[in-house]
């Protein structure tokens, strides 16, 4: 029996990675974005070409509607989510100094970033629990997609920095609340990774990166992420509840 993944922001970028990654991996996978169906059957195809199912479900994860909406239309297309992987996450609109950031842009980023991956593990992380029950052996995790912003200080987008610290902790207090049902929670920090996010200052970053940004010179991509929520999901972890992955290339590193 194949496994289930849900990600939100799966249909792009380093959900998509991470999509591709997991299908692989004999998972079948429910993705969520917030662009018409259409524009995304060709990425469902991609992914059903691997041998198993994609599902894409239409919502905001900022929107208390939409993510008990994106629970059950999962739930009924496949009957059991084993792992969550909350993924979605958008920059700032503008980015700007923080002595001039907008109330909007920190209220609409903190919303995708933060409440909404903390308040849809509340949502999933109820289901399994109810799972466990019936399915006491059955593996379930779930999987938050930070970023070194979480430590790292960039004063012209202070309020991504903010919502990823807060995952951070967030990681921490669903991975306490869960131990009692052994669902493991884990965090993973990707560094600079090409996607259409970063596409706009990749001048900047092939620069810093020849001069030494990370250890390993060169740009991560989805699939480097998505490789290590694969071995998160298949149990390669398994007493690592709370835990940070890297995935910068040693770009946090402390080097002299």
């Amino acid at each position: 029996m194949r496994k289930v993944a849900l990600i939100t922001g799966g249909s792009r970028g380093i959900g998509l990675g991470i999509a591709r990654e997991l299908v692989r991996a004999e998972f079948d996978v429910a993705i969520n974005g917030t662009r018409d169906g259409r524009e995304v059957e060709s990425v469902l195809n991609e992914l059903r070409s691997a041998g198993g199912d994609a599902f894409y479900i239409r919502g905001d994860v900022s929107d208390g509607n939409d993510r008990k909406r994106i629970a059950d239309l999962t739930l009924k297309h496949f009957g059991m989510i084993h792992v969550l992987v909350n993924n979605a996450g958008i920059a700032p609109p503008e980015r700007k100094d923080i002595l001039d950031a907008t109330e909007e842009s920190f209220d609409k980023v903190l919303n995708t970033n933060l409440k909404g991956p903390y308040f849809l593990t509340q949502i999933i992380a109820n289901r399994m629990i109810e799972k466990k029950k019936e399915h006491p052996l059955e593996f379930q995790c779930i999987i938050n997609i930070s970023s070194v912003s979480a430590t790292v200080a960039s004063v012209n987008r202070g309020e991504y920095c903010i919502s990823k610290a807060g995952i951070a902790m967030a990681t921490k207090l669903w991975a306490a609340r869960l131990g009692e049902f052994d669902i493991p929670v884990y965090e993973i920090r990707p560094g600079v990774i090409s996607t259409d996010m970063t596409a706009a200052v990749q001048e900047k970053y092939d620069r810093l990166f020849r001069e030494g940004l990370a250890v390993q010179s060169r740009w991560g991509t989805p699939e480097d992420v998505g490789r290590a929520v694969v071995a998160l999901s298949v149990q390669s972890l398994p007493y690592s509840t709370g835990q940070v992955i890297m995935v910068d290339g040693g770009m946090t590193i402390q080097r002299l």
